[in-house]
C-alpha cells in the first residue's frame, strides 16, 4: 500500500499552505504549536503520520522563530516515524549569506542547510534561491522551482509594445537574461555600488532605455530602495514605463513608503511571504499551483522540468 500524503503548515506560511493543500486536493494536516510564557514553543502533530509522506510548508523569513519552528516540525515528524519528510520552503531565509565575501563572516545559507538535514529532512522544495549554488550546500535532493512559470504568463498579458528587461544589479543578470531570452527582448543592467547593506552609494544604467517599457526582475525586495532608485534612474534616462517583478516580498523597514513614492507602475510579487498590508502599487501572484504540482511530482517520483516555462521554450 502506498504511503499517504499529508501536508502541514508552520504558523508563518498558513496563508500559502492552505492554498497549496486545496490545489493538491487535500486538507491541511492537524498540528498545534504549544507556546510557553517565555516564548519557547513546541509543534505537536495531532494525527498519526507513521509511514506517511509528510510535507512541511514553512518559509523561513524573519523572525528566526519561523526557521526554528520548521526544524522542530521536522524533528517531531522524524520521531513520529514519518516515512518521508519534505521541507517545503517557498522563501529560504539567510540565502543572502551564500559565501564568505569578507573576513570573519558566517555563511548563513550553508548553516541553515546543515540544520535542516540534521533535523531529519529527506528532501527540500524551494523557490528562487538568492544564489542557485545554495543547492550544493545540501546532501539531500533539492527541487528548485522558478518563478518564471508565474511571471511569464503575467508579462505576456501586459502586451507591452517595447518590452525591455532590466537587472537592478549585476548579480541579477543571469536571472533576467533567462526571461529576456524567452521573449527575445533586450536587457539592460543597473550597476550599483553599496556603502553597506540596504544603502546604495551610486548606480548607473548600462544599455539603451529611451522609449522602452522596462521590467525590473529580482528575487528579493527587502527595503525597496534598490528598485525605487533603479526605476527613477531608468525614467530619467528616457524609459516610457517601469515596473518590477520580485519573487519574495520581504518588504522591511520603509519598503512600502519607498515603493509607493517611486515612479514604478507596479511591483508584482509572489505569495511566498505574506504581505504585511495592502498597497495600490503592490500585487501578489500565488505560487500555490506550482508547489502543489511539485509536491505531487515528488510523491509520484516524476520530473519537475515541466514546471519551467522558459526551459520548455529553450528546448523546443
Amino acid at each position: 500500500m502506498n504511503p499517504s500524503v499529508k501536508i502541514f503548515s508552520g504558523t508563518g506560511s498558513q496563508h500559502l499552505a492552505e492554498k497549496v493543500a486545496k490545489k493538491f486536493g487535500a486538507s491541511l494536516g492537524k498540528i498545534n504549536v504549544q507556546k510557553f510564557s517565555d516564548g519557547e514553543f513546541q509543534p505537536i502533530f495531532l494525527e498519526s503520520i507513521r509511514g506517511d509522506y509528510v510535507f512541511l510548508v514553512q518559509s523561513t523569513f524573519a523572525p528566526t522563530d519561523n526557521l526554528m519552528e520548521l526544524l522542530l516540525m521536522i524533528d517531531a515528524a522524524k520521531r513520529a516515524s514519518a516515512g518521508k519528510i519534505v521541507a517545503v520552503i517557498p522563501y529560504y531565509g539567510f540565502s543572502r549569506q551564500d559565501r564568505k565575501d569578507r573576513p570573519r563572516v558566517a555563511i548563513g545559507a550553508k548553516l541553515v542547510a546543515t540544520l535542516i538535514e540534521a533535523a531529519g529532512a529527506d528532501r527540500v522544495i524551494t523557490m528562487d534561491l538568492h544564489a542557485p549554488q545554495i543547492q550544493a550546500f545540501f546532501d539531500i535532493p533539492v527541487d528548485h522551482l522558478d518563478s518564471s512559470a508565474i511571471f511569464i504568463p503575467y508579462i505576456e498579458q501586459l502586451n507591452l509594445e517595447k518590452l525591455t528587461f532590466a537587472a537592478p544589479d549585476v548579480g541579477s543578470t543571469n536571472r533576467v537574461r533567462e526571461i529576456a531570452s524567452y521573449f527575445n527582448a533586450e536587457m539592460v543592467i543597473c550597476d550599483k555600488h553599496r556603502k553597506r547593506a540596504n544603502e546604495i552609494a551610486s548606480m548607473v544604467v548600462i544599455g539603451d532605455v529611451v522609449g522602452k517599457d522596462i521590467i525590473l526582475i529580482d528575487d528579493i525586495c527587502d527595503t525597496g530602495g534598490t528598485l525605487a532608485k533603479a526605476a527613477g534612474l531608468l525614467k530619467e534616462k528616457g524609459a516610457r514605463s517601469v515596473r518590477a517583478l520580485c519573487t519574495h516580498p520581504i518588504l522591511s523597514g520603509k519598503a512600502y513608503e519607498n515603493i509607493e513614492a517611486s515612479v514604478l507602475e507596479e511591483l508584482v510579487v509572489c505569495d511566498t511571504i505574506p504581505l504585511k498590508k495592502e498597497s495600490a502599487k503592490i500585487k501578489a501572484l500565488s505560487v500555490a499551483d506550482l508547489f502543489a504540482i511539485a509536491i505531487r511530482n515528488a510523491y509520484e517520483n516524476k520530473s519537475i522540468t515541466s514546471l519551467f516555462i522558459h526551459s520548455q521554450r529553450r528546448h523546443q
